[in-house]
């Protein structure tokens, strides 16, 4: 996947009337044609831009027909919506304290940073790319960054940070000046002067050892 710190928020995507069927078998098929066909417009859609890429050239990577493609999908909207939920994946498990939580999504920044296929945040590209035209695309968008804060948040809030909201918005910044800056230079350590700054402010609101 292209974006760096996927947040768990909803892995679901639009249904159409045929994943409403009540046969388990015709639903199993259906989800699996969905499923390839996601996988081939986030493979084209990430590297290639959403405007770039039509519904012949997914259907032509998921090796299928266009008009099975249109029967899982109604329209590219449709289909756009649809790989912009899948992106938001859960984070793994953390035995970390929740100070070192927040630190830690900076470390898996630069890692996506270092590996060579990095085209920037998949929602952000989404939006500039359609601008007006696709509206959902932006709700999306703004779900899963405020997704991402508010478990920033709530990460500094388990760690005693008085006004949590404030210093999670500021850290939020710090990833998306990051993944701009990255985006421009191709210098995988900006991440880790990002993760430089919000320990300072980590540190000066008392949440981390000086």
């Amino acid at each position: 996947m292209g974006d760096a710190t996927p947040i768990c928020v909803d892995r679901s995507w639009e249904p159409t009337a045929a994943f409403a069927s009540s046969n388990r078998t015709e639903l199993t098929g259906v989800t699996l044609m969905a499923d390839r066909i996601l996988q081939a417009a986030d493979r084209l859609f990430y590297r290639k831009g959403i405007r770039a890429v039509g519904v012949d050239a997914v259907a032509a990577k998921a090796g299928v027909s266009k008009r099975s493609l249109y029967d899982t999908f109604p329209s590219k909207d449709a289909l756009v919506a649809a790989y912009l939920r899948q992106r938001m994946l859960p984070l793994p498990e953390s035995t970390e304290p929740p100070a070192q939580q927040v630190l830690a999504l900076f470390d898996q920044l630069q890692q996506r940073f270092a590996k060579g296929d990095f085209r920037g945040c998949a929602f952000v590209n989404a939006v500039t790319e359609l601008a007006e035209d696709c509206t959902t695309a932006r709700a999306i968008a703004i779900q899963y960054k405020d997704a991402r804060r508010h478990h920033i948040a709530s990460l500094l809030a388990a760690a005693g940070t008085a006004d949590a909201d404030t210093l999670a918005a500021q850290i939020a910044l710090l990833i998306e000046g990051a993944i701009a800056t990255m985006l421009v230079t191709n210098d995988a350590s900006v991440a880790g002067l990002a993760r430089d700054a919000a320990a300072i402010l980590m540190q000066a609101a008392g949440r981390l050892p000086t």
